[in-house]
């Protein structure tokens, strides 16, 4: 399999790690005991910067990579995958979008509320670009004789 492919695997299997790492922290919030002592001194900012900086920030880049390596002759399968992995992605962050009505309000903040509208604007992007990868057509290569 050319380089191209497996960037575009690693793309798609780095969104459904975020979307899983951001709907566990979700749920964690909503399902929090109240004797846990932990619970006082949580913050969910710190781990939504480290999950977008180990999760989504690196799918995004590689799928651009892939994306980049592939435009002069297009690829089904390549954008079958990034595509996919902006599915995964919106399905995600409309997970987290839904739990934020059972999030108690000591845990809500700006970054809770706010990252799955951001990430929701950015996988129709990442789809468009899987997008444009199908609708590219081969381009034959021009015979010179002489």
């Amino acid at each position: 399999m050319a380089i191209q492919r497996w960037l575009a695997i690693a793309s798609a299997g780095l969104f459904a790690m975020f979307a899983g790492e951001m709907i566990s922290i979700y749920n964690f919030m909503v399902s929090v005991p109240d004797d846990f002592e932990f619970a006082r001194s949580f913050s969910a900012d710190p781990k939504i910067i480290q999950f977008v900086s180990i999760g989504v920030a690196p799918a995004g880049i590689l799928a651009a990579v892939s994306f980049i390596m592939s435009r002069q002759y297009g690829s089904r399968q390549i954008g079958v995958i990034i595509i996919i992995g902006g599915i995964v992605l919106l399905a995600g962050m409309l997970v987290c979008y839904s739990i934020l009505d059972n999030i108690d309000e000591v845990y809500l903040t700006d970054a809770v509320r706010y990252v799955p509208f951001v990430f929701m604007g950015l996988s129709p992007a990442v789809i468009g670009v899987g997008v444009s990868l199908i609708k590219n057509k081969k381009r034959r290569p021009k015979k010179e004789f002489f």
